[in-house]
Parts: C-alpha cells; structure tokens; sequence
C-alpha cells in the first residue's frame, strides 16, 4: 500500500504539516521509495520521478536525500511520541492508561504502515545529529510507556519484575506491526490494536 492510498483509508491527511504542495508531493513520493526500495536503494532521481518533477526540483525543497529522510523520521516520531504521552498523562487506572496507549499507537502503526517502517526501520540511515536528534525522540518514547508501566507496578496493578525490559518488549511488539500489516488482510486496524492492548495487559499480569 502506498501512502497516498493510507490517506484514502486513514481518518485525516499524513503530512498536512509539510508545505507548499510540492515538497510534500516530494515526501509523499520518497516514503513509497523507501519503504519499497530502502533508503539505500532509492536516487533523488527516482523519488522525483515519483512525484511527477525533475531531479533538480528536489532540490529546492531539499538539500540532500538524508534531509528527506530526516523530515519523515522527525514528523514520524513526533506524532508517535505524542500518541503515548497523551497516553500517559490521561485520566484511569495505570492498566486503562497502557491499553490506550497500546491502541493508539498500534493502530498508527498499521493504518500508516508504509510510513512506519520508514519511520522506525531506516533510523541508521541518518547522519550524526539527525540520528542523535531521532534517539532523543526514542528515548521520550521509551519514558512515556515505561512510566505508565511503573504507575501500575506502584498502585499493584501490574506484576513487572522489569519495567525496562518489559517496556522494550512493548514498544518492539507494536512497532513490528507495520512490519506485516497487510489491508488486505482479515483484521482493520482498530481490531489489531484492540488484540495487541489485551496481548500487553496480559503480559504484564494488569489484576482485572
């Protein structure tokens, strides 16, 4: 699936942040690049192509192929951060705070699976301070679930002998499903992230 076709299918428009038209016809296009080719694999020339423009008009939007990408990871990350912290530092109990935020995330994860795994998986693909910049991001990711993990441990709703562990866990299973979402497939969205939610209260003993 493309990422015009996410758009068709998902509740609002992905990066209705970039602007003019072009250079987000510019992302647009790179994301299908590579999520299909790799980051690698993939030539200015062909994310142009794309998009319907020259080679060389990338390069008024974009300085570099690895500006691009630092565009998608940084829009990417800012948006599964916010999902988890708005988890978070919601109202409910510790294990109703988890659920949630496993539901949302997961379900981004597989309504915008084409951008996801750019997103989560061409990470190595940036330079020095784009990569530092993108780990910071994981790092408050990481934060997010580990304290809603840790709020249950405190108030006994949760039996977690590793809250970091438990927290990779976590985030490495839902991350995964933009892996192998497939729309064509016998679960939406909103019923994978339903499973997953119950998958991780399971996993971490939530008392019911």
């Amino acid at each position: 699936m493309s990422t015009a076709e996410e758009t068709a299918g998902g509740e609002e428009m992905p990066w209705g942040e970039v602007t003019p038209d072009a250079a987000r016809r510019l992302l647009v296009a790179a994301v299908d690049a590579f999520a299909e080719r790799g980051y690698h694999a993939t030539t200015t020339r062909d994310i142009a192509g794309r998009a319907g423009m020259s080679p060389a008009a990338l390069y008024i939007h974009y300085r570099t192929k690895e500006e691009l990408l630092h565009r998608i990871s940084r829009i990417g990350h800012d948006k599964a951060l916010a999902i988890l912290e708005a988890a978070a530092d919601g109202p409910g109990t510790a294990a109703e705070r988890l659920a949630g935020a496993v539901r949302s995330f997961v379900r981004w994860h597989a309504e915008r699976h084409t951008t996801a795994r750019v997103v989560q998986y061409e990470l190595d693909a940036l330079g020095p301070e784009h990569r530092a910049e993108i780990v910071a991001l994981r790092r408050r990711t990481d934060a997010a679930v580990r304290r809603i993990i840790g709020d249950g441990v405190a108030a006994g709703e949760f039996d977690v002998p590793d809250v970091p562990g438990t927290t990779l866990a976590v985030l490495s299973l839902c991350i995964d499903v933009a892996r192998w979402f497939n729309a064509q497939g016998s679960r939406t969205p909103d019923e994978v992230g339903a499973l997953y939610a119950d998958l991780v209260l399971r996993m971490v003993s939530a008392q019911k």
